[in-house]
């Protein structure tokens, strides 16, 4: 399978997982805001705040490379892309399964999930000097 292919079907990913990802930022918020308010304590809450405030920033971000990769084929996008989803997998999916169980094992899994997001932050930068020093296609 060519680059090409690869980084396109992977940017048709990316949109599906934005609009799932957004989607299910917006039902647990709302969740968490009618439900589980009125049941956990502040540091749970706490906890889910930080995870939506993650997940909503990190959906967009992952919307916005895939709508790029659509216009510039970038290997270094897909990457980045493909890390920054697997951090709001990670870090916030911990935060909220925290949240709900207590089980300490999930605060080895967040910083995990953040290192995810710091490298999909760095390979999305390597990206974009590249682009901006070859300004060619990554084919």
């Amino acid at each position: 399978m060519s680059n090409l292919r690869l980084v396109t079907m992977n940017s048709r990913l990316m949109l599906i997982f934005s609009a799932l990802s957004g989607f299910f930022y917006v039902a647990f918020g709302a969740f968490g805001a009618h439900v589980l308010s009125t049941s956990l304590g502040l540091n749970e809450m706490a906890w889910i705040r930080t995870g939506l405030e993650y997940q909503g920033f990190h959906t967009l971000v992952i919307l916005i490379l895939a709508v790029a990769m659509q216009r510039q084929v970038s290997l270094w996008f897909y990457w980045s892309g493909a890390l920054l989803a697997l951090g709001t997998l990670l870090f916030s999916g911990s935060l909220y399964c925290l949240a709900l169980s207590h089980l300490r094992l999930w605060i080895y899994i967040t910083p995990v999930g953040g290192v995810c997001f710091l490298a999909g932050w760095i390979l999305m930068l390597i990206g974009a000097l590249r682009l901006r020093k070859r300004a060619e296609r990554h084919e």
